[in-house]
């Protein structure tokens, strides 16, 4: 289950330096990665829209990334052991994470809407949609998340919705707070809410990360950084939408996510997880 997925950032172990590295160091590096990327652009090349598999600002790419062809499994195989869901298996009360316990979970509560599109912008429908996230604090509810921040013991910090007819889904729940990690001194996350979608099988299965507007951590996050194209990077943020926002209960963001095609989500890939 979700409760038990948990975001490998929070537990990578630093490589190079052991992770003494200062922000500065690792900041130089982002930013010659993306002038290097630039200068490729500009004599011709073709825009970086996906991360560098071995990243080297973000320490634990550098042995993470695979070095050989991946092995390729039957699908048909993987999927007798895989879990099952279906339509009938998600409840509605699922997409709101603010209702899951005896409480108010506490934190700034917002709505979480958008679409989700192929690369010729029609509606995928009918699709499984899955988020985590941390609480307010930064915290996620796993045993391997150990930084001390507090626990809300009525947030849970997971959900699942399917998408409508129109690719519509619509998640209420806590904003997320920022969370430091190994990855260097001082290293901390921008906010974010992981999401998950599956196709027609589970092997099917993308995974991403919505950001929020005006994050002062972007700059020197090397996850976020390490898709060299600006406006790939952005397509990453959700959007404040007024519209969205329901009085006196929570505020509003939209967030699109394209599946193919030069303007689609970043997606995780599968090397990312092992």
């Amino acid at each position: 289950m979700l409760g038990e997925c948990v975001p490998h950032d929070i537990v990578s172990a630093p490589t190079r330096g052991s992770g003494h590295e200062s922000q500065d160091s690792i900041t130089i590096e982002i930013e010659a990665i993306e002038a290097d990327a630039a200068a490729r652009v500009a004599a011709g090349g073709s825009p970086e829209l996906q991360p560098r598999r071995d990243y080297a600002p973000y320490r634990s790419s550098l042995l993470r990334h695979p070095t050989h062809e991946l092995v390729r499994v039957d699908p048909e195989e993987v999927e007798r052991l895989s879990p099952a869901f279906g339509h009938t298996d998600v409840n509605v009360l699922e997409s709101d994470l603010t209702i899951q316990h005896a409480g108010e979970p506490i934190g700034e509560r917002m709505t979480v809407s958008g679409r989700v599109l192929d690369g010729e912008g029609r509606p995928v429908r009918h699709q499984l949609i899955e988020l985590w996230q941390a609480n307010a604090g930064g915290r996620y509810v796993h045993k391997r998340d150990q930084h001390p921040a507090p626990l809300d013991p009525n947030f849970t910090g997971v959900g699942r919705a399917i998408t409508g007819e129109n690719g519509e889904y619509s998640f209420t729940t806590i904003k997320p707070g920022p969370y430091p990690w190994k990855n260097h001194v001082n290293a901390w996350r921008p906010a974010h809410i992981h999401f998950s979608l599956f196709g027609t099988a589970f092997t099917q299965r993308l995974i991403t990360q919505m950001y929020f507007p005006g994050d002062p951590l972007f700059a020197l996050d090397p996850i976020y950084q390490s898709i060299a194209d600006a406006d790939a990077r952005a397509r990453l943020v959700g959007q404040y939408d007024h519209s969205l926002s329901v009085p006196e209960f929570s505020l509003g963001y939209n967030w699109d996510i394209v599946l193919t095609g030069p303007k689609s989500t970043w997606m995780e890939s599968e090397e990312d997880h092992d």
